[in-house]
């Protein structure tokens, strides 16, 4: 989660308790907010020292120059990357991947905890961790200086983008610098300078990779992969009580870790089904609204086929991103809500699913966030079995079942992380009863229309004047009222 305000207009928390409110949301949606003593115990006792079998298995990288980018505060730190220049303008690329399976043992009860939960819930207000702070921010974290056990996701890009081959294999590593996106991303657009633990090495190792991530994204573009650029909003309480919505921009650095996060999954599903392994996917569906994605580009004079292209849409949004960059956010926004969120789901190998629309893929799994989401950590097992020459430790029936639960705690912490945003966005809104917005429609379902107000970046329910709106129409909205208690924010259209 990155987090750099942009905007933000603070108000009184006054008696209404947000952290309280966020608790109350994961028990309403099914999630055990508290570390159970059982899980607590354990943990007090946990290691962070892979097993004998692992470790002799293990490759010595620790002397590679090794960093992470990620958010200012955060301390589960799942992944750690490093290049190296090879001959002809190829460029092998190093992805490593908290080992996360070295510490939490399959049908512990820590893993029971962290199944039933399935992922990280990150609220703003207060974040509920998939696994016990000792060890997603300790044991089990890439935390700078120190030696971990990790899963090494390689991989050779070509000159022109093209990965050439792919490897994964166990090693030990140690981070070199914790930096972060906003920093980073400044000082690769010609920003400001590094943090301090960006050495001379580190800014050499930034610059090759920054230009890796471009050849990579120049491919995935080609192949039809959906280059967009949502607004996000989190919600922040200060020291002093007071509550403010951030937006959270994209930057270099992050596109930078994202695209070595779907080279890593891409590269981690071929290796598992080359040797194969079942395997959980994640899985975008073609879009069942897509007539109402060509109804959108028509309103700009342009046209799609009527049956869903990720391609032709892929260069839609480049067009559009570069004749509107000021609305293009607004565009992202309506388009990732009528294709919909992803899925979990069984792959057997050789088996063919229904891929992943966004990325332009059939081969995607989720392997990069152990210390975050469940489907990971199980990926992470499945690995080590080929890798040991050992049957599956799970059937096919119970990766089915699995890939089902995750799916539904997925929409579950979405379900949480959108009620408290709504719980934070009501008492920061709570002074501004009457005044009047811009505002994009971005749902219309049986329970209502909504629309997200382009600054402040707040959602709410348009009670008044909503007949005949859609997803990713413009529209002036009034502030009628607001209810902390229920996360409610109405408007009224203004004609």
């Amino acid at each position: 989660m990155m987090s750099s305000p942009t905007h933000s207009h603070p108000s009184s928390l006054s008696a209404f308790d947000l952290r309280a409110a966020a608790r109350r949301a994961m028990l309403d949606n099914g999630f055990t907010p508290d570390v159970p003593a059982a899980v607590q115990a354990e943990v007090a006792h946990a290691s962070d020292q892979a097993s004998s079998s692992d470790a002799a298995r293990a490759r010595d990288l620790r002397q590679l120059p090794w960093s992470s980018i990620d958010n200012d505060s955060s301390l589960d730190l799942d992944q750690l990357e490093v290049a190296e220049s090879l001959e002809n303008g190829d460029v092998r690329v190093r992805v490593a991947i908290a080992d996360v399976d070295a510490t939490v043992v399959k049908g512990s009860a820590t893993d029971q905890f962290a199944a039933a939960n399935s992922t990280s819930v990150y609220t703003g207000v207060v974040t509920f961790p998939m696994l016990p702070d000792r060890l997603s921010t300790d044991l089990t974290s890439l935390k700078q200086d120190s030696a971990r056990a990790s899963v090494i996701i390689e991989f050779v890009v070509e000159s022109d983008g093209t990965i050439r081959s792919h490897d994964v294999y166990l090693g030990v590593v140690t981070n070199r610098a914790k930096l972060a996106y906003n920093n980073v991303g400044a000082w690769l657009e010609g920003q400001g300078t590094l943090a301090p633990a960006g050495t001379p090495e580190i800014q050499q190792q930034l610059r090759l990779q920054d230009s890796v991530a471009q050849r990579l994204r120049a491919v995935r573009a080609k192949a039809g992969a959906l280059d967009l650029d949502t607004i996000e909003a989190e919600s922040v309480v200060r020291p002093d009580q007071t509550v403010d919505i951030q937006l959270v921009p994209k930057t270099r650095a992050s596109r930078l870790i994202e695209d070595f996060m779907i080279a890593a999954n891409v590269a981690m599903a071929q290796f598992l089904d080359a040797h194969g392994s079942p395997s959980i996917r994640r899985i975008v569906r073609t879009p069942e609204r897509w007539d109402r994605i060509v109804a959108l580009a028509a309103t700009v004079g342009e046209t799609l086929p009527a049956q869903p292209d990720a391609a032709v849409l892929s260069a839609f949004l480049v067009k559009r991103r570069a004749a509107d960059p000021d609305h293009f956010p607004d565009l992202s926004l309506s388009v990732v809500k009528l294709i919909g969120p992803g899925v979990y789901a069984l792959h057997t190998p050789g088996g063919d699913d229904a891929g992943h629309f966004g990325l332009a893929t059939h081969d995607y799994t989720h392997s990069t966030a152990p210390n975050r989401r469940y489907a990971d950590l199980v990926t992470q097992r499945l690995l080590k079995a080929v890798l040991a020459g050992t049957p599956s430790p799970y059937s096919n029936d119970e990766l089915s079942q699995i890939a089902q639960h995750c799916t539904e705690r997925e929409d579950a912490a979405r379900k949480v992380e959108r009620q408290v945003r709504k719980d934070a966005a009501a008492v920061s809104m709570a002074s501004h009863v009457g005044q009047t917005f811009n505002a994009i429609v971005t749902g219309v379902t049986p329970k209502g229309t909504f629309v997200r107000v382009v600054a402040p970046p707040v959602e709410g329910r348009v009670m008044r004047g909503e007949q005949g709106l859609d997803v990713g129409d413009k529209v002036s909205v009034t502030l009628l009222s607001t209810n902390p208690a229920r996360g409610f924010i109405d408007f009224g259209v203004t004609r």
